[in-house]
């Protein structure tokens, strides 16, 4: 009875699946996945300017707390993440394709919007213009080596995590955020 007591009492090991090992190698995605992948890449635009457009433009250099980006920079941190990785990661530029102003971005609804706009335009057009090679050659992306098509599904998840923050810029004037948007 003891030492059923004693077995019982022991810490357990920890579980395998609550820290999956990253993806290391390129398996190949059916190139029907690609319309998934747009699919993302428009609800995250369509997201993004639903904030643009909702949030009061006074309001646009205010942060829910201290330490947080302001919501014009939270914005502007996830369109310029997705060019930035679009062109980084995928085409392997070391330069970006849009530099906007940021004193106007910041401060004007029209030029934050287009800004997003102009982004996910970009993101969007080579995304149906990479070749299915092309998707499937493995890179190095922040310590991991994946395939390219991956890419598009990491950066749907930052972007998505970033949008998320911004509610709290609603949530901090008394506003409620945009609806949420189903895919």
């Amino acid at each position: 009875m003891a030492a059923l007591c004693l077995a019982l009492a022991a810490p357990l090991p920890p579980l395998a699946a609550q820290n999956p090992p990253p993806i290391r190698e390129a398996f190949p995605m059916p190139a029907e996945y690609r319309a998934i992948q747009v699919r993302a890449q428009e609800t995250q635009r369509a997201l993004l300017l639903s904030m643009v457009d909702s949030m009061p433009e006074s309001m646009y250099r205010r942060a829910a707390a201290d330490g947080q980006r302001d919501f014009a920079e939270q914005i502007h941190h996830a369109a310029n993440a997705n060019q930035y990785i679009v062109s980084r990661y995928i085409l392997g530029w070391d330069s970006l394709p849009i530099r906007p102003d940021t004193a106007a971005v910041f401060n004007s609804r029209s030029a934050l919007h287009g800004f997003v706009a102009a982004s996910y335009a970009f993101s969007l057009g080579v995304l149906a213009r990479q070749s299915e090679a092309d998707r499937q050659e493995s890179i190095w992306y922040f310590g991991q080596k994946i395939p390219k098509w991956m890419v598009w599904d990491e950066l749907n998840q930052h972007t998505i995590w970033t949008a998320g923050q911004v509610v709290a810029n609603f949530r901090a004037i008394g506003m409620p955020p945009p609806s949420f948007l189903y895919f």
